[in-house]
């Protein structure tokens, strides 16, 4: 599926966006796949190849066309929270639709086992290193298939992402309302492994934008 710049840069902003309502979750031992889910060493075991970039975009994944390597400083929260990365994604498992009034798609998948969305940390040496899986459905699209209550993993729910109109910002950044999960399997999270921001990732070796104009 092709797409323009403007829509690619609106989903690196979602992606991130959402992290910045949510960003206190899942602490201490994490909860219990449910019936039918994957453990997250099934995930690892089905993602680990991602481990190298190329084998991600040799499937389809897309490093995010605004090149945002995301922190929590960036979205307006405490620096002490950490980051999150660089996104790499895949348009048809986002079911992605539509740029215009607003980013949109019908895609519903959940399956952590073949993520939608890959997070890599930049490397001194200008490598990628994997150190999370990350999953977003549209609400709409969700809803329609299987009613009002949220995806959920391991027993968490989603975050919800959606514009509120009596304020300045666009909560959702261009986004139609919609959802998204974050597991950190490939880097050890201090804020808890479904937390969007993790202390032990950087930004520092970052070659491009080190910050966005959109306010959260």
């Amino acid at each position: 599926m092709a797409f323009s710049k403007p829509i690619a840069g609106a989903l690196a902003l979602a992606l991130a966006g959402t992290a910045a309502l949510a960003y206190a979750v899942t602490k201490g031992p994490d909860p219990r796949p449910a019936p039918g889910e994957p453990t997250l060493a099934e995930v690892r075991l089905a993602t680990e190849r991602f481990q190298d970039v190329n084998v991600a975009l040799a499937e389809g994944y897309l490093r995010d066309p605004a090149n945002l390597c995301e922190t929590a400083e960036m979205m307006g929260r405490p620096a002490k929270l950490g980051a999150m990365g660089v996104h790499y994604f895949r348009p048809d498992l986002l079911g992605l639709t539509a740029e215009e009034p607003r980013v949109d798609g019908n895609g519903a998948h959940t399956d952590f086992r073949r993520p939608s969305i890959l997070i890599y940390e930049p490397q001194a040496d200008g490598s990628m290193e994997l150190v999370a899986v990350e999953n977003l459905v549209f609400r709409a699209a969700w809803e329609a298939r299987y009613g009002a209550r949220r995806p959920s993993f391991h027993g968490v729910a989603y975050d919800q992402m959606e514009d509120d109109p009596n304020t300045p910002a666009d909560e959702a950044h261009m986004f139609q309302p919609h959802f998204d999960r974050h597991v950190w399997i490939y880097r050890e999270n201090p804020n808890g492994v479904f937390a969007p921001f993790n202390p032990a990732v950087t930004c520092e070796h970052h070659r491009g934008p080190k910050a966005h104009g959109h306010a959260d």
